[in-house]
Order: structure tokens, then sequence, then C-alpha cells
């Protein structure tokens, strides 16, 4: 399904007799009143299920309308900004050193749509994108759509996730997040006259899908848990309260999207849990048409759509675990009438296609690697593209014309900065259209990469990728950053970074860990990474980084981990199982009150979460989850230095979590090591909005490590 969005764009010492004695650090004067660490406040609060009891000491947390709850998080924040004090000046320089290699004036590779080339460019000093266009070819003037650091002004911050511009190029859509909750305003101008239309309304992510007719418009709302499950029908000129309902999804595991297929004659509804998927389709010409079901929902079957000619293409896992692609007339659409196009492979993973008039490409994964496949229908011939790294990523990107023979792709590697590439299709030629700049003296061949697949605990070979500086010592002595993620079938594939060079630079080595619960092997890797498998997540990620110590990449005193999110929980997990293979530990908006969260459905995301994690409301699920949950495990030993970030508006991990999290850990610590938190008061889940200002939370984060690690340049 492509939709027509326009989208152009992580020191506490145990102090036991203080433990009740609420945020009071120290009765002794202001200028020692952050040397001690905050002590939450203890209010036992009784969780019972499966009449087992559980006293969680700081659920009061849990309020952000709360003055006590915001007076602790602001002296979390003044007690972090006071332990890092002696290393300020070094997170400056990092900042400027990161943000220096960013080229301010800068524009995107304009590509083409509806006879318009749409781009973004940034300004000097500037942290926003402006959109514009050149009508016909790219010697016509430039038009500004939209500026979006004019409407960031006085503003703490700003998340504007794309433009959705009516088939005739007349109105622009566009959604507004001005806390991180992610809660957009859907704001509507006429670019004919440059004025805004009277028309607002409230979308659940911003995604928003213009009918054929140039006035009708579609869009989704969420619900009081921040589900997306409703879809609505808006006409250019009405009031937005007498909209269409079009499509309510009851079943709260399922949330729902909208989107338009490639052949522009469908409006798409997408409704899917983590491991079911039903999709609706509607003629993209008719303002009031009726919304079709493609194919019935079915527990266990996954599949996603699109349409070109007069076939639709059908991605599934019916009888294919790692999918297969079919197709069928648009008139018979039942899974009965597909014929198979591609089948299924048990080393390859089909991830997404491209639909062309004459070509067919699709995403394949084999060994944890991305693939692109071309078929020329016309002369039934196939190939792939060649990529010269160990470790890379490469994507489909914006390929708006089905006529085209030539496709655009991006690439990049750990060492190499992102590029926008053409290849024609019949001549299997390529042109680089645009490699972003790295400004300054960065040389991507002073980096070394490797792509290694470790033998784990169980006999599984689990894919690691490295970076690090031509020259740097591996005998045990050098530092070393290993991330991950693991969750959700989410794949972590290498990319450049401009941050990670100042680290790299300074000598660290740079592991990528693809361990289980992502999708890097196959569909296999995600389904032994989850529900009562979940652990593999954690053993994997532990196994691997013995391996690397043994193999002097680094040592325990002087490895960092880093996981944000579901990643978070990765963080704490290992933190509790393996405390002594990691000198410090980041973790960003860590999900790490796995229970409480997983059985409390009016929180955003539970719901949908069931067939990820399981339901704790089933018993052998509450074991599980009880056994691994980072919050519910923190023990009375030793941990590393940690640092952890947060956002208070965070919609999809809730602040209190880290903070619960924090809080317990000040308590149940043995040693001496830093135990630092600090919430962003004015984002959420995706930190600061600016492009520049983002960045300013990493060079945080690598100053803690390069204060750690005793490198003070």
């Amino acid at each position: 399904m492509k939709s027509i969005n326009l989208t152009f764009s992580l020191l506490a010492i145990l102090l036991s007799a203080n433990v009740n004695t609420g945020f009071s650090q120290s009765k002794s004067n202001k200028k020692n009143k952050m040397d001690k660490a905050p002590i939450a406040e203890i209010i036992p609060e009784t969780l019972q299920v499966h009449n087992h009891t559980r006293i969680d000491n700081y659920y009061w947390l849990n309020n952000r309308e709360d003055k006590k709850v915001i007076q602790y998080l602001e002296q979390e924040n003044a007690y972090t900004k006071k332990q890092l004090n002696s290393v300020k000046d070094l997170e400056d320089k990092l900042f400027a050193e990161i943000t220096g290699r960013i080229k301010q004036d800068d524009n995107s590779v304009p590509f083409k749509r509806n006879g318009y080339y749409y781009y973004t460019r940034y300004e000097e000093k500037k942290e926003y994108p402006i959109y514009c266009r050149k009508k016909g070819d790219l010697n016509a003037s430039e038009e500004v759509i939209l500026d979006v650091n004019s409407i960031a002004q006085n503003k703490d911050f700003c998340n504007i996730p794309g433009l959705s511009i009516s088939p005739n190029g007349r109105y622009m859509a566009y959604a507004l997040d001005s806390v991180g909750r992610n809660l957009f305003t859907v704001n509507i101008f006429d670019l004919s006259t440059g004025t805004q239309l009277t028309d607002q309304f409230p979308s659940s992510w911003g995604n928003i899908i213009w009918a054929n007719n140039n006035s009708t418009l579609y869009y989704d709302v969420k619900d009081e848990s921040l589900r997306s499950f409703k879809v609505y029908r808006h006409h250019l000129g009405s009031d937005s309260k007498n909209d269409q309902l079009i499509f309510e999804e009851k079943d709260e595991t399922f949330s729902v999207s909208i989107g338009k297929t490639k052949s522009d004659k469908f409006i798409v509804i997408s409704s899917g849990s983590t491991l079911t998927s039903e999709y609706r389709y509607a003629d993209a010409d008719d303002a009031n048409a009726d919304f079709k079901i493609f194919q019935v929902r079915e527990r266990g079957h996954e599949y996603s759509i699109d349409h070109l000619g007069d076939h639709f293409y059908i991605l599934t896992n019916d009888r294919a675990k790692n999918f297969r692609l079919m197709k069928c007339y648009q008139t018979d659409t039942d899974k009965h009438f597909w014929k198979e196009v591609i089948a299924h492979r048990e080393d390859v993973l089909l991830e997404g296609m491209e639909l062309f008039d004459s070509f067919l490409v699709v995403e394949e994964r084999k060994d944890g690697l991305n693939q692109i496949r071309i078929t020329d229908q016309t002369e039934n011939e196939d190939h792939y593209l060649e990529f010269p790294d160990a470790a890379y990523s490469a994507y489909l990107s914006s390929n708006y014309e089905s006529d085209s023979q030539v496709l655009r792709f991006a690439y990049v590697s750990l060492n190499t900065p992102p590029s926008v590439i053409d290849y024609h299709m019949i001549n299997k030629t390529r042109t680089v259209m645009k490699e972003t700049e790295v400004v300054g003296t960065y040389n991507k061949d002073d980096y070394e990469t490797e792509r290694l697949y470790i033998t784990v605990r169980d006999g599984v070979k689990v894919p690691v990728s490295l970076i690090y500086k031509k020259g740097t010592a591996l005998n045990g002595t050098a530092p070393m950053l290993v991330y991950g993620y693991g969750s959700y079938g989410h794949s972590l594939d290498p990319g450049f970074s401009y941050s990670r060079v100042s680290l790299l630079d300074r000598g660290f080595v740079y592991a990528i860990l693809h361990v289980r619960g992502g999708e890097e092997m196959g569909r296999f890797w995600y389904e032994d990474g989850k529900l009562l498998k979940k652990k593999n997540t954690f053993y994997d990620f532990i196994d691997c980084t013995k391996y690397l110590q043994s193999q002097k990449y680094s040592s325990p005193q002087k490895t960092f981990a880093m996981g944000g999110s579901a990643g978070g929980l990765l963080m704490g997990a290992v933190m509790n199982m393996a405390p002594e293979l990691y000198h410090g530990v980041i973790a960003a908006v860590p999900f790490v009150d796995v229970v409480t969260t997983m059985l409390d459905e009016s929180i955003p995301l539970t719901t949908g979460e069931f067939d990820e994690w399981g339901n704790p409301k089933d018993q052998e699920y509450y074991n599980y989850i009880l056994s691994y949950s980072p919050y519910d495990n923190v023990e009375r030993k030793a941990y590393p230095n940690v640092l952890v970030t947060t956002g208070l508006h965070d919609s999809q991990v809730q602040y209190w979590e880290p903070a619960k999290w924090v809080a317990k850990l000040r308590t149940h610590k043995t040693d001496s090591n830093l135990l630092l938190m600090h919430t962003n008061m004015e984002a959420g889940h995706e930190g600061a909005s600016g492009r520049f200002t983002a960045y300013k939370e990493i060079a945080m984060e690598y100053a803690f490590m390069l204060m750690l690690a005793d490198i003070k340049f």
C-alpha cells in the first residue's frame, strides 16, 4: 500500500536511613543539596493477581498532574546535572562537534508527484524543514508550501510528520503535535491563495488521505488509550462535527491506519494486531464510496496489499512463514482467487514491494541483510542489486510514477552516509543523486566495519555489526558500546550516525547486536524472541557481549550498553541478569514495568501488545513476564553505572516506568556507581523535535560514557 502522504522526513550512594524521608536530600546548606541523590517517598500500593501479591512502593508516581511528582522529576534532573557538571564542557564540545558535521543549508532530492517536484530544504541555524515544490520541471520557480520554523516559534515542541497534498496540488493538509504525546490536529491550506481553511479536526498520527475529487479526505482518530480505532470522511468546507464515521475497530487489540494504492484507484483502511491483518478498500473516485473487505481477518494471517493495472498484489504469510507474493483481479479479492507470484522460501524473508507498469521490485532479507530484487515482467527476468559493504541497509525510496523505468532507493552503511540512488532498471546503471555530506574532515575509509555471526548458548548464530576506527587496539583496552532492541519484529539495520563518529574517533568500538525478537534472520527470528521465548532476546545480548569481550574488542570494565523503549527493557533485563558485564548502561524511555503496564488496559498501546508479550491475566504469561520484568526483579546487589532518559509526555512508555525503576534501584543497589535520570519536561517518546536540539541529549549520554571511560578530550 503506497500512501499519498508526502513524508519528507536517549553519583547515587544508597542511603538506607533516608528511605522514608520523601524528597528531601539533606538538611545541610543549599550548596550541598544536590550532592546526594533524591530518595522518592515510599507509599506502598498492594497489587494482587492470580493470588500473588506485589507491593509497589512507587505507584504514586503515576500522575503527571501531581505537583509532588513534578517536583521529584525536577530534583532528579537537578541531581543529574550536578553529577555531570564536571564534564559539562565536554558535553558542550560534543554537541558542537556533532552538529558541526551536519550541513546546515541542505536540500533533499526532489521527487515527482502529480506534475510537481517536491523537496525539503533547511536553512542555516534553523531547526525545522521548509517544504517546497516546483511545477513541471526543476527549472521552475520555487514555491514554499510550508515553513515549519514559523509554526514552531514559541513552541517547546513541534512535530509535523509530513504533508498530504490533494491530487490536483491545490490543497495541503498537515497535522501538528505541539506536546509530544502523538495527539495531532489537522490543518488545511489552499495553496492557490495561501490561506488556511477553517476546517480543523484531530487525527491519530497525522495520516490524511485524499480522495480523487480533491475535496474529500479521510483521517483516523484515537480512543482514550491512544489507540487509533476510527476512520472518518471529511468534505472541505463542512463542520468536522458532522464528518461521517466510515469504520470503527471494536476489537481493542487492533488499531487502524489509512492509505492509498500505487494506482491511486483505491483508498485503503488497514486494521491490524500483532498477528492478524484485515483490509478494506473503496473507489478513490467516488467521494461517497462504501468500503469492502478485501480478505476477512483470520487469527494469525498477516497480509498487506497494493494495486496497479487491474490487479491487487498481496504480501501474505498464508502457508508461508516468511511471506510470499500473490496477486488477484481487482474484482475477486478472496484468497481463494489469489495466484502465486513469488513463492515462500525458508531462508528469505519477503518484506516489501514496489509496483511499476513493466517491473516488479521486492525487498527481501537474507542472512540478516537487505536485498532488492527486480523483475522485468516483459522479459520475465530478474536480478538483484549488489552492495559493497559487509553490513549495510538498502531500502526503496520515493517511487510514485508507475510508468518509470527508474527505481529510486537509498543506501547507507555504518561508515557510509546515506545516499539516494536512481537505478535504471533496463540499462542496469546507477546514478547517485545525493550522498549526504558530512561537514569537516570525515573520511569513511578511516573506519573498519565487520559482520560477525556469534554462536549463543542454544547454538543459534546471532549477527553482529561492528565499526571502529582503523588503528584501534583490539586487545581488551578499547571502550565498547553495544546496542540492541529485539522486539516487535523490528530489524536493526546498520546505518550511519553523525554522533557516533565522536565515539569512534575517541577509540570506541560500536556493535549492533541483532538479537532475537527482531526479524533480521526471518520470521522465526521474531517468533523466537517474543511471548514465552522472550528471554532469548536477553540471553543473545549477554552471550554476544561475552563473546566480544573474549575476543578482546573490549573488557567488562570498558563495555557500555544502550537501548531505548523495548530496547530499554532489554537494558533493564541484562542489568539484572549479568550486571558484571557492563561498566555503564544507558536506558532511553525504557519499558521496564512490564507486568503492571500489561495489566492496565487503559494505558496507551497495552491491548494491542498482548500478542507481543502475552496477557498477564493468563497466569502462565503473568509468571513468565514477572520472571524478567526489570522493575520486579531489582535485587540487593551491585549494578553498573546507569543513565536513564525519559519524556514527561511520552505516550508509548509512560515516564513513571523509568521513574519508579530508578527509585527502586536507589534503595536496592549495593554499589557506589552513578544512577542518573533525566526527564525531558517538554517532549515525549522521541525526545526533542528540532534537528539540532535532539543532539543535546545524545551529547549528555556520550559525556556520561566518556567520563566513565576516563576519556577527557
